[in-house]
């Protein structure tokens, strides 16, 4: 009887211990897990319906390119060395020409000097221009007209800098950033930063430097950037404007002919901005924008070789008229948004690189780096090996040891009495 009472105790704490321990990894086998990634493929991921699918390399090669479906219109043949036409919203690139050839981008460059500088000071914060940040500025150079002691507002300055060109406004703007230096460190700093691999920052009012280079490319991406800032829109939209001299002031005019309809130039209907350029050494530069019902489109040009000065706005004219015929009737050819670089890295599956779309470009195969096997898992929640098989068991048979030597003493104890 003491016999049986001691084994029934011991099974009884046994089954108790069995029930609260976790399940022994050899026992799961019936969880399915997920199939192991195989080596250059990207994780399952649901792709946005507004990013098809691009092959980043189509933007690599000389040439137009475009991917026409049935019913769209051909692109057209415009005689700028390098353009781009691409959808402002989703980033993607319609048609373009050499899109990553460098070039040298004039005033358009103002765009990534805007976009790098804007934020750091409030439109209506008051500046007094010292003599010593008006020195430096290029010969030939476009200006405002800014002078030494008098008092600017920062929103009079921007005007300066989207509607007259003006290098003396950035060269202010510049000094009240940190200097000329460091605003060409900042600038390139952000171009890296957005994904702009073409450009070089050498002088942040675009004037000629050797060097200094952009790109088709680079220029509509920091374009559709600028769209993404209500500060950066309002400015490079603005047609007219009053700047101040002192007691007085004058009227400027934004120098994009398509936004004012200027000097023989039609307005382009729905016309957002966005910067115009000219030198010597580059030619005439344009960025622009425009909506169309609910679509935006973006369209860079870079030093048009026929048509005279103002061709650069009639071949935007004819890219912005055929981008809005031909968007849903077209493959992208690239994007405008950065590639992701990392998927992230979950327990038991590969990190793996990618491109736009989930294309698969390479792998960080830690574990089978290690030896491990492919798709093995050694995260956190797995057991280690050998371990929870071997834990139950060991429970049972000091259960069973400690009943015996109980069941023991208690025989003893009985002989004594009797």
């Amino acid at each position: 009887m003491i016999v049986t009472s001691a084994v029934r105790h011991a099974a009884a704490g046994t089954t108790a211990l069995l029930l609260v321990l976790p399940v022994p990894a050899a026992a799961a086998s019936s969880v399915t897990s997920a199939p192991a990634l195989g080596v250059g493929t990207a994780p399952a991921e649901p792709t946005p319906p507004a990013r098809q699918y691009v092959d980043p390399a189509l933007l690599d090669r000389t040439g137009t390119q475009v991917q026409v479906l049935p019913g769209a219109p051909a692109a057209p043949s415009v005689s700028a060395l390098s353009w781009v036409v691409a959808d402002a919203s989703t980033g993607e690139v319609l048609a373009a020409r050499n899109a990553h050839r460098k070039l040298p981008p004039a005033s358009t460059l103002k765009t990534l000097f805007a976009l790098t500088a804007l934020p750091h000071h409030q439109p209506s914060e008051q500046h007094t221009v010292a003599d010593s940040e008006l020195t430096g500025i290029g010969d030939g150079s476009s200006l405002v007209g800014v002078k030494e002691g008098y008092t600017y507002k920062v929103s009079d300055l921007w005007n300066g800098v989207f509607l007259s060109s003006g290098n003396d406004a950035v060269h202010v703007l510049a000094a009240m950033n940190g200097g000329w230096d460091s605003m060409t460190r900042q600038m390139q700093e952000k171009a890296r930063s957005l994904g702009a691999r073409d450009t070089h920052v050498v002088s942040p009012d675009g004037y000629d430097a050797p060097g200094q280079v952009s790109s088709a490319y680079d220029l509509a991406l920091f374009g559709r950037a600028g769209l993404q800032d209500p500060e950066f829109t309002r400015y490079c939209s603005t047609p007219y404007a009053d700047f101040p001299a002192g007691a007085w002031s004058f009227g400027i005019a934004n120098t994009n002919r398509l936004l004012t309809g200027e000097d023989g130039v039609a307005h382009y209907p729905g016309l957002i901005g966005i910067k115009n350029g000219y030198t010597s050494g580059a030619g005439y530069t344009l960025v622009s924008a425009a909506r169309r019902g609910d679509r935006t489109l973006v369209v860079s040009v870079m030093n048009p070789q026929s048509g005279g000065g103002y061709a650069v706005y009639e071949e935007a004219r004819e890219l912005l008229d055929w981008g809005f015929r031909a968007a849903g009737r077209v493959r992208p050819v690239g994007s405008l948004l950065p590639e992701r670089v990392k998927a992230p890295k979950t327990d038991g599956t590969r990190a793996v690189s990618v491109a736009h779309g989930g294309n698969a470009i390479g792998t960080d195969d830690a574990d089978t780096r290690a030896g491990a096997a492919p798709g093995r898992e050694t995260g956190h929640g797995a057991a280690p090996s050998g371990v929870s098989a071997g834990l139950p068991l060991a429970l049972v048979g000091s259960a069973c040891a400690a009943a015996l030597l109980l069941w023991g003493r208690r025989r003893r104890a009985a002989r004594r009495t009797d």
